[in-house]
């Protein structure tokens, strides 16, 4: 009998253990299954999320926090992923398009018209979700949502303006690649899902951005730009009612359905795989090493959180080290193994990446990576106090809280939940998901999806010491043992 089998059998006891997280389903399902401990006030008396569907099939979301100001902002299901080898790119292209006029105003008349309200008019665009967003006085909001509609529904798209665009992205381009943190993940996405559209770059090739013509702007507007695939969102100080008639105004002309294949995107498999560059004359080494992780509405996304944060992140700036919570945080800290640590939970609709991305000098390559694998394989075997479990969990709700702080934030969250998971996932139900996770649902977790498994390992830098592929696969049940 192999090693391999051996450690197989020791630990698929693991997979026996209740799966607590199970009982309150996936994400896109209200929890019915609740904790027994009571909730503070802040969450059970927080302003709830009104939705309401168009005619049309946009959503309108919002939760009104009584502010002077407010925040509203189309989300879009529509990113990198829906693109194909040719058009990828078109999606961050348009975004930068949105801003440069529209039939109604010019760009002169749309810059001066949002600075002369002392607002703010951004956008963003990711591997899933387009995101054009506004803030501005409450008064406002029907001017932004004006203008939201139009820069979404009547942008010129001019040639001229296309070809000057051009060179901006390729810059943008240019100072990305020089960010190792993005060029990290970029590959890390490369390797782990080979041959799927989440392995390509938002921005697209630098031959794409050249050669992007008007016709595909206009026919990635039309196929995805749809009422089946748009959520407005606001908060701050919103009425629903107002912002449900200015919305099924402003956006009439959104067609109700999207014509795009979805069974076209395939499947995405997660690859077990590396991808190592060396440079010798990079000071430090950045290393991302991840395992397929889980979607936004999977019934295990919380646990993943709360793992995370047992895990930890971690600077060297800070000056924090040896006094954090983070076991593994102390030991790179006190050993002098890296410079910084950061856990991740990655979630997209169907899949995800779970891991750690450090940053360490060419002699600790070796040690620090140890010590990452170890930590998770010790997670597993060893299990965890109920203190470290309530700590994590402490953690956690205070950073969801966090990411709720401002209109923008709750805006942010609506828009993206309702894209992800078709509803809106109340603080206090993630706080009762939070508080059912046990020791148990931790391990098995581990046991299932980090132990005994092929991760994606990508390393730019100094690499003279960086263990090989093979080595890192063996740490993922060897420490069990």
């Amino acid at each position: 009998m192999s090693h391999m089998s051996v450690a197989r059998k020791i630990f698929s006891g693991f997979r026996s253990k209740i799966n607590s997280t199970n009982l309150l389903g996936n994400l896109r399902q209200t929890s019915k299954f609740y904790a027994t401990q009571a909730l503070p006030s802040y969450l059970t008396l927080a302003p709830k999320t009104k939705i309401t569907k168009l005619g049309n099939n946009l959503r309108v979301a919002t939760e009104d926090t009584g502010s002077e100001v407010a925040t509203v902002g189309v989300w879009i299901d529509a990113g990198s992923v829906f693109e194909n080898d040719k058009n990828n790119g078109t999606a961050h292209f348009l975004e930068h398009m949105a801003f440069k006029g529209t039939n109604k105003r010019t760009q002169h008349q749309l810059e001066e018209e949002v600075e002369n309200l002392g607002a703010t008019l951004n956008a963003y665009t990711s591997r899933e979700q387009t995101v054009y967003v506004a803030r501005s006085f409450k008064k406002d909001v029907p001017v932004m949502i004006d203008i939201l509609a139009d820069i979404l529904q009547n942008s010129t798209l001019s040639k001229s303006n296309i070809e000057r665009e051009r060179s901006v992205i390729l810059k943008e381009k240019e100072v990305v690649e020089q960010n190792m943190e993005e060029v990290i993940f970029d590959y890390l996405h490369d390797v782990s899902f080979q041959g799927t559209p989440l392995q390509r770059t938002i921005l697209g090739t630098e031959e794409n951005i050249k050669s992007i013509q008007r016709e595909d702007l206009v026919n990635y507007i039309q196929t995805h730009y749809t009422g089946d695939r748009m959520v407005v969102a606001a908060s701050g100080g919103v009425h629903h009612d107002q912002i449900c008639q200015l919305a099924d105004k402003a956006f009439a002309g959104v067609k109700p359905k999207s014509t795009f294949d979805f069974k076209s995107l395939g499947q995405f498999p997660f690859t077990g795989s590396s991808v190592y560059i060396r440079d010798d004359l990079m000071h430090q080494a950045h290393v991302a090493i991840a395992f397929k992780g889980v979607s936004w509405e999977h019934p295990d996304y919380f646990a993943f959180l709360v793992l995370q944060s047992i895990v930890g992140s971690w600077d060297r700036n800070l000056g924090a080290g040896k006094n954090l919570s983070s076991r593994l945080a102390e030991i790179l800290s006190v050993e002098n193994l890296a410079s910084s640590l950061s856990s991740f939970n990655t979630c997209y609709n169907s899949t995800g990446l779970f891991g750690a991305y450090f940053v360490t000098d060419e002699k600790n390559a070796a040690n620090c990576t140890y010590e990452v694998m170890n930590e998770w394989q010790r997670i597993g075997k060893q299990g965890l106090s109920k203190e470290e479990l309530a700590i994590a969990k402490t953690k956690v709700k205070s950073a969801l809280l966090m990411q709720l702080d401002g209109s923008s934030n709750i805006a942010e969250d609506i828009g993206r939940n309702l894209i992800a998971l078709g509803r809106r996932l109340e603080p206090v139900e993630m706080f009762r998901r939070i508080d059912a996770i046990t020791e148990a649902d931790i391990s098995r977790i581990q046991d299932e999806y980090l132990y005994d498994a092929d991760p994606a390992v990508t390393a730019i830098g100094p690499l003279d010491t960086m263990p090989d592929y093979n080595q890192i696969r063996g740490w993922t049940y060897w420490n069990r043992l």
